[in-house]
């Protein structure tokens, strides 16, 4: 419904910011998502067959979702309608399916897009379910946050879910380009200056628009911007980050799969990204120790000190110079020599523990503290292992009903190279000893 604001062309002299004013009016002017747009992307492919099935854009900001889903109404002579899922509840969607209805008894459908769909509770997912089956609705609902933890499994098996990329610098700088061409002027920014504020943007395009603003508001009639001063007159844009959703685990992600690859500067990349991003030091402390445990294990038993140290450091020191610890430890940990074989064996061992149940160790292992005990063979027949030769007896220390059982099986990697070497000569000495043969 149009408002007499509108009707009256008013609409059009009010202010606007900028990347309202620069929004596509095809989806030919859509940057940066060519795999949707191009001329073999998805959409594309879909707009060619001549009709579109529920979708879900999933993204992070500035990426266009919204305005694909407009401009998709268009294309297909959709009614468009908008609701923001923060500002909406159970009485608005009905309102919204109601309306929907009405058109649809007209012969027009309608194209309903919902802004950050996944703050709806499970419930307000399902009340989508009827109207997306009997088509009086196409469902493009928006989400950065990953749809398959977000999502009810209902709602996704109705609808297709398409990934939004964040904008690359090609396509930031264009849309600085298109801003200087709206303004009529250009940005008052040296090179260097100009390259900071496409990655000040972080593939942000509403972002990079808005900063671009910034800018013209900013600086005087004849100045120019080096990197620093942007830096200055900008204070930044903080990068995107939440600390409880994608952005964390993908980034905690990225650091301990490049410590488990024995790439430093990798590890040490994303280690600066989480740190720049507001993460807390001690999670990272800790999720080291992790990684020292699972993944570098008896490679090198030093890494479990190490990485140990290095959180009771930045506990004891505190920013900015407690990060300088982690920093050390996550440089050594990716340079260590790596064995998964602890973690391995502890899972399998753990496994055969469920499965055999309240298995008695043998008898000669158990303590006799009574004399009924020693009467039923407690502690009888034990050998002292220091008193044996080598100080090894050699005797079995599994239960009789599970027989012997090998869980630990060390890497020829670092440390556990000689780990590995001793314990294949204890084999061989409690083979020798279990069969009698002479030394």
């Amino acid at each position: 419904m149009t408002d007499l604001f509108t009707s009256a062309g008013l609409d059009q002299s009010a202010p606007r910011p900028l990347a309202d004013r620069l929004r596509p009016k095809t989806l030919d002017e859509v940057v940066g998502q060519p795999h949707l747009i191009g001329a073999d992307g998805t959409l594309s492919r879909m707009l060619r067959s001549g009709r579109i099935g529920s979708l879900i854009f999933w993204g992070p900001p500035g990426t266009g979702k919204t305005t694909v889903a407009r401009l998709l109404a268009g294309a297909t002579d959709l009614h468009f309608e908008q609701i923001s899922a923060i500002f909406s509840g159970v009485a608005d969607l009905k309102k919204v399916f109601e309306a929907a209805r009405g058109r649809r008894s007209t012969g027009r459908g309608t194209l309903l897009f919902v802004d950050e769909i996944h703050r709806f509770n499970r419930a307000q997912q399902d009340a989508f379910l009827p109207v997306m089956e009997d088509g009086t609705i196409t469902l493009v609902g928006a989400t950065t946050e990953n749809p398959s933890f977000e999502l009810n499994a209902a709602l996704l098996s109705r609808a297709q879910v398409l990934t939004f990329r964040s904008l690359d610098s090609e396509a930031v700088e264009g849309l600085l380009r298109a801003a200087e061409g709206a303004e009529g002027r250009d940005l008052p920014l040296d090179e260097d200056a100009r390259a900071s504020l496409v990655r000040m943007a972080d593939g942000d395009g509403r972002a990079a628009l808005s900063l671009a603003e910034e800018v013209w508001r900013s600086v005087g009639d004849g100045e120019r911007l080096t990197a620093e001063a942007l830096q200055s007159v900008l204070q930044r844009r903080a990068p995107i980050y939440d600390k409880s959703r994608d952005g964390h685990y993908n980034l905690i992600s990225a650091l301990h799969k490049s410590v488990r690859g024995s790439d430093p500067d990798a590890a040490l990349y994303y280690l600066c990204r989480m740190l720049d991003a507001g993460e807390d030091p001690l999670f990272l402390g800790r999720r080291l120790v992790r990684m020292a445990v699972e993944d570098i294990g008896l490679a090198d038993p030093q890494a479990l000190g190490v990485a140990n140290a290095a959180k009771d450091a930045y506990d004891f020191l505190g920013s900015p110079e407690g990060e300088l610890a982690l920093a050390q430890a996550t440089v050594y940990l990716a340079a260590a020599p790596k064995s998964n074989a602890v973690y391995k064996a502890y899972k399998a061992a753990t496994k055969a523990a469920k499965e055999g149940g309240s298995l008695l160790p043998p008898k000669h292992i158990l303590n006799a503290p009574t004399g009924l005990m020693k009467t039923e063979g407690y502690g009888g027949g034990y050998q002292y292992d220091h008193d044996a030769p080598d100080a090894f007896s050699g005797q079995d220390y599994f239960p009789e009903a599970l027989g012997r059982q090998s869980f630990y099986r060390p890497t020829g990697y670092g440390a556990e190279a000689g780990i590995g070497e001793r314990l294949a000569h204890l084999d061989r000495l409690r083979a020798r000893r279990n069969t009698g043969d002479a030394e």
